[in-house]
């Protein structure tokens, strides 16, 4: 059942759609550097389609109509839009549900250090990362500093032109014949992921002068104290913004596309839906990368809450109302799959595999070789989605992610499923996942889109 190539089924007009439609991607990823950064650029966007804040309409006490158009934010992480429909809400609601995180360097609390005139900062590496692969690239940093009078200090060091950029250091190879004989996974140790910041002394300074140079200039740039690094949020990534990639530009590479394409291609068609029989919902967490946990992770009740709110708006709220609502809605865990790569073929069941440039991606299950913690959807599901996405003529895929015993890896999936609603993983295919720089096929976003406007339609 091989798929066609989707760049083959295209004429002038789809060309056009994908190409406006990836501008905007290329635009996001390059703004949204950490979920904070995407959360802000949602809202915005949110708003300028007639979006408005749920606690507005919470406080005005209002109850929902057709039409009507929500969204409410978790701690600046996570989002949740709602367009809400004809239809009763407790016949539940087509949901996309994809996460704005991805792996970084996070900074720690106690990070700033000096050792042979050079100082550091320390970091915990976030995600799933191939250690090695964080060496020597230019690194940027993004984040929040509050202080205890409660100002926030919003920080973006490395993105522009004229700003310096970071990085953790490697071994030269003359001397790393040791380093080379370690397992991949050893090269690069965890607590070796310090990134360098300065060498320049304070003058009339006798200890630790070139800590004291940064502590100064973080002082004169931001007001920032050592001890406010206890209470900010920095995130190291790639420097640099989004690039189309190949002589042919068919391509993007850029941080964080996992799952920030998922994310873009689910809000992008949300914002363009404009009536639906049954609510739409699009709800963009974060934590994904580290199991979906804590206050701002899809295990947390910020959507469960958000729901009973919505419904407590109508006037006549019970926990059955929710209950049914939530069982009753489909949902697209919109999250990407591994892209099939002939240069690591061994890693691939080719017959299932996603294929660059062939469509959206159906994943029927995640989870790691006996697909231990997978969502597994059922097959009518499948049917009703099949049925859909050839009626809007969208080019799709169905794929695992690689051969059954080599590896695993998971969504947000398993979780909604536990309410009883149809849920099943459906996104783009990645090559390089996890990498610091990660690359899409234009055709697929475009057909993620399709598919996502397709689904939140029906």
């Amino acid at each position: 059942m091989e798929r066609e190539n989707a760049w083959k089924t295209y004429g002038e007009k789809e060309k056009k759609e994908l190409d406006e439609l990836n501008k905007g991607y290329i635009e996001f990823l390059s703004t949204g550097k950490t979920e904070r950064k995407c959360v802000k650029e949602i809202i915005r966007q949110a708003e300028e389609s007639g979006y408005r804040n749920l606690d507005d309409v919470i406080k005005e006490g209002k109850k929902p109509e057709y039409k009507d158009k929500f969204y409410a934010v978790c701690m600046n992480k996570t989002v949740a839009l709602f367009n809400i429909g004809k239809e009763d809400i407790e016949n539940g609601m087509n949901i996309l549900g994809a996460h704005i995180d991805s792996p970084r360097l996070d900074v720690k609390q106690n990070p700033l250090y000096e050792s042979k005139d050079m100082t550091y900062l320390d970091t915990h590496y976030y995600g799933g990362i191939k250690k090695y692969q964080w060496v020597t690239v230019p690194l940027a940093i993004h984040g929040v500093v509050v202080k205890k009078d409660g100002t926030t200090v919003d920080v973006a060091i490395g993105e522009k032109d004229t700003d310096p950029v970071f990085c953790v250091t490697d071994l030269l190879v003359h001397l790393a014949a040791a380093q080379l004989e370690k397992k991949a996974g050893k090269v690069i140790e965890g607590e070796k992921l310090d990134i360098l910041v300065g060498s320049m002394p304070l003058a009339d300074e006798e200890k630790d002068a070139v800590k004291a140079g940064v502590l100064s200039i973080l002082k004169k740039t931001y007001g920032m104290e050592e001890e406010d690094f206890m209470s900010a949020e920095l995130e190291v990534v790639p420097a640099g913004r989004a690039r189309e990639l190949g002589f042919d530009r068919s391509m993007i590479m850029s941080y964080g596309q996992d799952d920030r394409v998922c994310a873009y291609t689910s809000l992008a068609a949300m914002l363009n839906t404009k009536e639906v029989n049954r609510t739409a919902c699009c709800l963009l967490v974060d934590k994904e990368e580290i199991g979906s946990v804590g206050a701002t992770g899809m295990q947390s009740q910020f959507f469960e809450n958000t729901v009973a709110e919505i419904i407590n708006l109508y006037g006549d709220y019970s926990d059955l109302k929710l209950k049914r609502c939530l069982k009753n809605s489909r949902m697209l865990s919109s999250d990407v799959n591994a892209a099939y790569d002939p240069l690591y073929a061994d890693a691939f069941e080719e017959r299932s595999s996603s294929m660059l440039g062939h469509g959206v991606v159906f994943n029927k299950f995640t989870g790691s070789r006996g697909k231990s913690g997978s969502n597994d959807a059922n097959a009518e599901y499948i049917a009703y989605l099949r049925k859909i996405m050839d009626e809007n003529n969208v080019n799709y895929q169905m794929a695992e992610l690689g051969k059954v015993d080599v590896g695993g890896g998971g969504t947000i999936a398993y979780i909604l499923s536990l309410y009883g609603m149809e849920v099943i993983d459906c996104g783009v295919a990645v090559l390089s996942m996890h990498a610091p720089w990660e690359v899409t096929s234009k055709a697929d976003v475009y057909e993620a889109w399709r598919c996502y406007n397709a689904f939140l339609g029906n």
